[in-house]
């Protein structure tokens, strides 16, 4: 995304088309042990860009989960991929999982979350 909006000049929602469409395979088991979570403060210094491209694909998946689950506060907490509790993390799966959804997957994740 990074490269596509910055360096391409590409509009975001054709960069998200093709960002969605090169990691389009899914992930069927996503262990706990693989749950990897970056530090915000560590991410937000070593890549501050890629930090802001982030909030801004959690702001737009959020717009949807809120969209799809009104008034479920609880639920938008537990998909963000930023994880509030305590020191706040980039929940890297979630981020991989956002970007390879399709509507079964997206079923699939708030089903589950």
């Amino acid at each position: 995304m990074r490269l596509l909006v910055d360096e391409y000049q590409i509009d975001w929602e054709k960069a998200w088309h093709v960002t969605e469409s090169t990691f389009g395979y899914t992930n069927h088991t996503l262990l706990p042990e693989a749950l990897e979570k970056w530090p915000l403060p560590m991410f937000g210094s070593l890549l501050p860009r890629h930090l802001e491209i982030i909030y801004e694909i959690n702001r737009r998946f959020l717009e949807q989960v809120r969209v799809r689950y009104p008034g479920d506060n609880q639920r938008c907490s537990r998909m963000s991929l930023i994880d509030e509790k305590g020191e706040r993390y980039v929940r890297m799966a979630h981020l991989a999982s956002v970007a390879v959804m399709r509507s079964t997957e997206w079923q699939n994740f708030t089903a589950n979350c």
